[in-house]
């Protein structure tokens, strides 16, 4: 199975993914990691020049999020219930940031997740765990919230 296969084709097409400067790279299957690229818009910066502490939780739900719907191929969504993030760094403006996301437990009722954002060169902004409840997946016509 490709990369592309386990990202839905209406994906980059939300609205969010185009505020976030989005794009999926791949899902190792065997880790349940999910990989993004993301990059830093002006619209999400302070005048401290980086992105703003809560705007910063979009991101590693982005890709926490991807990491399960790539799990489930599609099909399903995480709802958080709770994130908890450390911030380590300052995302700049323009910046090109690689997010990691991975699918801890996924069971019936709840999932566990995590995520990473870093620079190209690997050192750490961020860091986030979530808890949330499996969802069907939103689309352009369905909330999922069946």
């Amino acid at each position: 199975m490709s990369d592309q296969q386990f990202y839905p084709a209406d994906g980059a097409d939300s609205p969010h993914s185009s505020l976030l400067g989005s794009e999926f790279v791949g899902f190792d299957e065997e880790t349940a990691t999910a990989t993004m690229r993301f990059t830093v818009l002006k619209q999400m910066t302070t005048w401290r020049g980086g992105v703003q502490g809560g705007l910063v939780a979009g991101y590693l739900d982005d890709v926490m999020g991807y990491a399960y719907v790539a799990m489930t191929g599609g099909e399903q969504a995480p709802l958080n219930l709770e994130i908890s993030m450390q911030l380590l760094g300052l995302l700049p403006e323009g910046a090109k940031i690689i997010g990691k996301g991975r699918v801890v437990r996924g069971g019936r009722r709840v999932i566990f997740l995590e995520g990473e954002l870093q620079t190209e060169e690997g050192q750490v902004l961020a860091r986030a765990t979530s808890t949330a409840i499996p969802t069907m997946r939103p689309t352009p016509t369905e909330t999922g919230m069946r």
